[in-house]
């Protein structure tokens, strides 16, 4: 049975889709050895469009996002880590990094992603991955004392266990998205981040609430 659709754009992911990487940043046919439950799925999602590419005709592009952040992201649960030091910012909350916060991600501004797959949608461009992301590597220590920075809010950070299996570095090249789909990154991490705090209410002409240090967990993936 036909169901008339005619091309499929699917959110995959650049950073766990490589699991430890050899090479910075990471290009759309380097080894795909996922490290997480989630990355193995994202994977496999992307060799059942193949298949069906393959023996369908039918036509899909799989962006693979590196780490998105920006506003709207929700602080709570399984949030990014972004979300979470904003949040906790905001609230003049104590942040918790796990590890020694030099891990690295390479971080995505939302609307860039949101351009990405609306070239996705309206080019034609050939069936396969693409990676979304900056090239850049960003380290956890280095994003909160930015947020901090640019928040004015003096709270240092409080470190604890590693996660196990954490990836620890991450960054993928667009080129190929550039030559391809005509799209690059064009917010920077500094200005990103700048435009989220707002969001959160965390810029320093909004003071933060008061009261309680409780620190926030964080998810670096």
């Amino acid at each position: 049975m036909s169901y008339g659709v005619g091309k499929v754009v699917f959110a995959s992911t650049g950073g766990a889709v490589y699991g430890e990487q050899e090479q910075f940043p990471a290009t759309e046919d380097h080894p795909q050895y996922p490290l997480s439950p989630y990355g193995v799925s994202k994977l496999a999602a992307e060799r059942y469009l193949y298949y069906y590419n393959l023996q369908h005709g039918l036509s899909y592009v799989a962006l693979r996002y590196a780490n998105v952040y920006g506003p709207r992201q929700d602080p709570h649960g399984e949030a990014g880590v972004v979300a979470i030091f904003c949040g906790n910012l905001a609230a003049g909350k104590v942040s918790r990094i796990n590890g020694s916060g030099e891990q690295t991600r390479d971080y995505v501004y939302v609307a860039d992603v949101a351009r990405a797959n609306a070239l996705a949608l309206e080019g034609e461009p050939p069936s396969g991955a693409y990676n979304i992301g900056t090239a850049r590597q960003t380290s956890v220590n280095e994003l909160y004392q930015t947020l901090r920075e640019l928040s004015g809010r003096a709270l240092p950070p409080a470190y604890g266990p590693a996660k196990p299996g954490e990836q620890l570095r991450s960054s993928i090249d667009p080129a190929k998205a550039a030559r391809t789909l005509g799209w690059r990154p064009e917010v920077g991490i500094s200005e990103g981040l700048e435009r989220t705090l707002d969001y959160f209410g965390a810029s320093p002409e909004r003071p933060p609430e008061t009261g309680g240090t409780a620190r926030g967990s964080v998810r670096t993936a």
